[in-house]
């Protein structure tokens, strides 16, 4: 079995590598590409970056070979252009320049749009959500206050260096770096871990009309985007609605960002507990939420810590990692059976597994937003409402 599992993945044919095919570009697809097919190919399927639906281009194959099932390539030469390209404010976000940036060629409300109609597709093929779902009626992608139109936004950004010690970026699904002077989606003093500086930082968020601080490793988790942090949690409360008296699940909690505002809606008659794996965010979340001696913070795996507490739960917050909450720990929160969970979610297609995972326990998709909190790049960030079908469990 040793020697199975070392074997080297052999190339299904001649490599197409460089070679040009003139395509029609088709729709926007999850991951900052469109799909196009190759007609020399017998309709091959590209992932096509850098180009817009509707387009048609010369597409420069990057990776496939000969027997592939799929192809992956930049539009280097574009013939027909769609109304909603622009010129790339950076110089290195084009084809074969940085891998950071999916969208810099394309308008700002467009790139909402793809980013909307990502999501969509992604709940309708993943999650089994029909195309009239309720919850998805008028669903959009929108701005949030705090980037210069969607520049200089990221708080925090992590540079390489190439051989030659200059600073720069990866280039797109490869190891190679690209010199890059000035990260146009950086923020003017964005801080690059490791770099220096504070071990711990202090971030101010203005959220359900209070302003409460809370301390982060310099290399830890918190939101890049400048207008993050306030409109999760705006979000997240105007969907839950927590009541007085309340107890509250926060899991994958991080430093405490949902959990402190929670708490201040149940109040000391509630419960709040905290979940978190990093124990270093254990920690700040702890000093964060000091004064509410009603929230509690607990490391460890979040799966494992459900298992071995039965804490009850009203309402539950899932804000897991981009592989997405899964399985285990949903199953372990609706034995609880809260009234609400909110799931805020960084990726479409973890996402829709989720969704999907709740309704065949006979949940469902009650309310959705989605915030463009990562201008210029494919990412985009969702907060689902999940409710019992039919009558409540209380």
């Amino acid at each position: 079995m040793a020697e199975r599992h070392n074997r080297r993945r052999r190339p299904k044919g001649a490599s197409l590598r460089g070679r040009r095919f003139e395509v029609l570009v088709g729709p926007v697809a999850h991951g900052g590409h469109c799909v196009a097919r190759i007609a020399e190919l017998g309709d091959r399927v590209v992932f096509v970056r850098h180009a817009l639906p509707g387009e048609r281009v010369v597409v420069e194959v990057t990776e496939g070979t000969e027997g592939d099932r799929f192809l992956r390539g930049d539009a280097v030469d574009v013939l027909v252009r769609s109304e909603a390209r622009v010129e790339a404010p950076c110089p290195v976000a084009g084809p074969g320049g940085c891998g950071g940036c999916d969208f810099q060629h394309v308008a700002l409300p467009e790139q909402r749009a793809l980013k909307t109609a990502v999501v969509l597709e992604q709940l309708h093929r993943i999650g089994r959500l029909p195309s009239d779902h309720p919850a998805l009626a008028g669903f959009e992608v929108v701005a949030v206050p705090g980037d210069r139109d969607g520049l200089r936004w990221r708080s925090r950004s992590t540079f390489v260096t190439d051989s030659e010690g200059r600073r720069g970026m990866r280039r797109h699904r490869s190891h190679e770096v690209v010199p890059v002077e000035d990260c146009l989606i950086a923020a003017p003093h964005a801080r690059q871990p490791g770099e220096g500086g504070p071990e711990v930082v202090t971030e101010r968020v203005v959220g359900a009309g209070s302003v409460r601080t809370f301390q982060v490793a310099s290399d830890g988790f918190w939101q890049v985007h400048p207008g993050a942090p306030a409109v999760l949690v705006d979000t997240v409360l105007e969907l839950l609605a927590p009541r007085a008296g309340e107890q509250v699940l926060d899991l994958y909690a991080g430093v405490g960002l949902f959990s402190a505002f929670l708490a201040d809606a149940v109040g000391a008659d509630g419960a709040v507990l905290a979940v978190e794996g990093g124990r270093s965010a254990v920690e700040h979340a702890r000093a964060n939420l000091a004064d509410l001696p009603w929230a509690v913070a607990e490391a460890g795996d979040v799966a494992q810590v459900l298992a071995q507490r039965e804490a009850a739960a009203d309402v539950v917050v899932l804000d897991p990692p981009r592989a997405g909450a899964k399985r285990e720990v949903i199953e372990q929160v609706l034995r609880r059976r809260p009234r609400a969970v909110a799931l805020v979610a960084c990726d479409p297609a973890a996402l829709a597994r989720d969704v999907g995972i709740f309704r065949e326990s006979g949940w469902e998709l009650s309310a959705l937003r989605g915030f463009d909190l990562f201008p210029m790049t494919h990412h985009v960030e969702c907060v689902a409402l999940l409710t019992k079908a039919g009558p409540g469990p209380r």
